[in-house]
């Protein structure tokens, strides 16, 4: 982590409030629910680093476009928000770009 947040020095401060007098006693100090507080808590190893927010993005997705595919659309839209290919009948927008992956990938 490059810098320290002040949310972070927050739940530093609760943290530390926390294990010198309780959760209780914290969640009433800190307006925040004990269930907040043992949830980072868990995460707490003493470092401020600790108490960073991380990323709930998922890893993979079962439906995710391949990286050729990636290519082909970004080959196809060149930039443009608008797509047409009147030789195939295709217009704009997400059916559009489906229709010219299925068009020239077979999809």
């Amino acid at each position: 982590m490059n810098s320290i947040t002040q949310d972070m020095k927050f739940r530093q401060s609760l943290m530390n409030y926390a294990k010198k007098y309780g959760v209780s006693r914290a969640s009433r100090k800190y307006n925040k629910s004990r269930s907040y507080i043992y949830f980072w808590l868990k995460r707490w190893d003493g470092s401020v680093e600790s108490l960073a927010v991380k990323s709930r993005r998922p890893h993979h997705h079962p439906n995710e476009h391949t990286k050729e595919e990636i290519d082909l659309i970004k080959g196809i839209t060149n930039g443009t928000r608008h797509l047409s290919f009147p030789n195939y009948g295709i217009v704009s927008g997400n059916k559009g770009i489906h229709a010219v992956l299925k068009v020239f990938t077979g999809l």
